[in-house]
């Protein structure tokens, strides 16, 4: 436990807390699907852009909500105190699959906060409106949900404990996974948020762009993403020329 999580842990109650799902460059593949088509080094350019846009919606949040507290959760133990994960305390996300790893997670900020807030960081066009409203949400709901188009989520939130089901039996990265974690979940109630599309592949690229224009006022961030995408010349499928010669 890193010295800001002890710190954390000891202070009161909170609206929630909100851990972001990140890789570290140099330590884990980024983004390999997305690389298949842009290439690696691009890839991983976009990762860190979208990890800062993701970063700062998380900071306008909390300025919209004083209580909720941010985290990062990092995949590798090697890199909890690397310079990328400076903004706000460390989580590590521990051992076994992304459900086992979820859990480990979701756990900890349930026991400090009493709620729990799970994103990633492939959906940078989020608003703070959103993850505002995802608190909101628990305050009615045991379970918040924020679908994602590929049939997955974007965002998990709760303030109960969910079975051993959810965890260890949901399908991750499937057309049918937010649709088998609510069956396994068993709540009679989950709220929902609005649905986001996920930038998995190359082909996801024109998409966020168009979600990024027609956001009313994107932070700096963002702008830096949309720059970005603007000036990586990728062709109408998403595919950069480069690569699509290639196939």
């Amino acid at each position: 436990m890193t010295a800001a999580m002890t710190a954390a842990t000891a202070a009161p109650m909170a609206t929630a807390g909100l851990a972001i799902f990140v890789k570290t460059p140099g330590h884990s593949p980024l983004k390999t699907r997305l690389a298949a088509g842009i290439g690696r080094e691009a890839a991983e350019a976009f990762h860190r852009l979208a990890v800062a846009a993701v970063a700062e919606v998380a900071r306008a949040a909390q300025a919209q909500r004083p209580g909720l507290c941010v985290y990062w959760a990092v995949a590798e133990a090697s890199a909890l105190d690397d310079a990328l994960w400076r903004d706000f305390p460390v989580l590590a996300q521990g051992e076994g699959d992304l459900g086992a790893r979820m859990r480990t997670v979701c756990d900890r900020l349930r026991a400090t906060h009493g709620r729990a807030l799970l994103i990633g960081a492939d959906a940078p066009q989020l608003i703070a409106g959103d993850l505002c409203d995802a608190c909101d949400a628990l305050d009615t709901q045991p379970c918040v949900l924020g679908p994602s188009e590929d049939g997955g989520f974007w965002l998990l939130g709760t303030c109960a404990a969910l079975p051993e089901a959810v965890w260890r039996h949901t399908p991750w990265s499937q057309p049918d996974t937010a649709a088998r974690f609510l069956a396994h979940a068993g709540m009679p109630a989950v709220a929902r948020l609005r649905s986001l599309r996920d930038v998995d592949t190359a082909e996801d690229l024109p998409a966020l762009a168009a979600a990024l224009d027609a956001l009313p006022d994107p932070l700096p961030a963002q702008r830096r993403l949309r720059a970005w995408l603007a000036d990586a010349a990728l062709d109408g499928t998403g595919r950069h020329p480069a690569h699509a010669a290639l196939d």
